[in-house]
């Protein structure tokens, strides 16, 4: 591609031409390994598929339905989307190995734009060693980004639904920070910035899903909803009753700063914020609970999801096609 025409859009460039610019920006990110046999360029990927358990997860972001491109950069849009899928694999216990991703944008695109989409996209995989193998790309009114991640699990893959009465519940990561982002940047601010970056490129523990994996976790989830709407999903499909420890979390200095500037509780962020995706699993014991994992709860005989033993009216988090 002639480089004085790179920050062109995309319907100057043409399909073919925005592909091969796509693909050059990951390269200089990461070379494929020894596993992607064919990767973006032929009709689909070829990979070499190890021994063990696979495990697929796919995940959509829509313009201004998920994202404002006024509030974030086209590389931390890349970081972010790629982060959400990867954060699945390891709520499985599994560590990623491939990624395909499908882009539909508008065709005065800046190619520039989705240049630095795909090096976000192409950096969050790399820090867990994954490749992105191959995707799509289409002309739309609006940009939707699709991710499908791959990964594989060296050991039986941790559900949702093992959780039993006596188990204890522990999360892994930073909680309630994205939420504090979002709530600054939807009053038209951009501070605290830790929590705006925070919102703008989730840090998910990938590495902490097989620990607890090894460590006997009887069952796992990752926090993109919102922590008690997710440990909602967990004692829902396990059949018991969670109980949460409001007293165990320390709520950041920058959560208490945005929540006396709203005036609301600052650990409303931290129960009902999602996309930190962090991890939160139950073990059987307080002694199986690894070390880095914060206990915040307990799991019981029933249903649903309490605070203190109190349900709350609203237990708040991410719905799709909610107004």
């Amino acid at each position: 591609m002639d480089a004085a025409h790179e920050g062109g859009t995309l319907a100057e460039h043409g399909e073919f031409a925005v592909i091969e610019a796509i693909t050059a920006a990951m390269g200089e990110v990461r070379r494929p390994g020894a596993d992607v046999l064919v990767g973006p360029g032929d009709d689909a990927a070829v990979l070499r598929v190890r021994t063990g358990h696979v495990v697929v997860s796919s995940d959509l972001l829509v313009e201004d339905r998920h994202f404002r491109k006024a509030w974030t950069t086209a590389y931390d849009l890349g970081r972010r989307a790629a982060a959400q899928n990867l954060a699945d694999i390891a709520a499985m216990g599994g560590t990623a190995t491939w990624l395909t991703v499908g882009l539909a944008a508008p065709a005065d695109t800046p190619l520039a734009w989705v240049r630095d989409l795909a090096r976000g996209l192409a950096e969050e995989a790399a820090l867990v060693g994954a490749d992105v193998v191959g995707g799509d790309l289409t002309e739309s009114g609006e940009i939707v980004i699709a991710v499908t991640v791959l990964g594989s699990c060296a050991q039986s893959p941790v559900l949702r639904d093992g959780a039993r009465p006596g188990d204890v519940v522990a999360l892994a990561g930073r909680q309630g920070w994205a939420a504090a982002g979002l709530a600054v940047l939807s009053r038209g601010f951009r501070s605290p910035r830790t929590v705006v970056e925070a919102h703008r490129r989730p840090a998910p523990p990938y590495d902490q899903g097989p620990v607890a994996a090894q460590a006997g976790a009887t069952a796992m989830i990752d926090v993109s909803d919102g922590l008690l709407a997710d440990l909602g999903h967990l004692a829902r499909d396990s059949g018991v009753a969670i109980d949460v420890d409001p007293g165990v979390f320390e709520v950041p200095e920058p959560l208490h700063a945005v929540g006396a500037a709203l005036g609301v509780d600052p650990l409303g962020f931290v129960l009902t914020g999602g996309e930190d995706h962090g991890l939160v699993a139950c073990f059987e014991s307080a002694a199986d609970v690894p070390q880095g994992w914060l206990r915040i709860g307990t799991v019981g005989e029933g249903e649903g999801v309490t605070v203190a033993g109190e349900t709350r009216s609203e237990p708040g988090g991410w719905t799709h096609f909610s107004s």
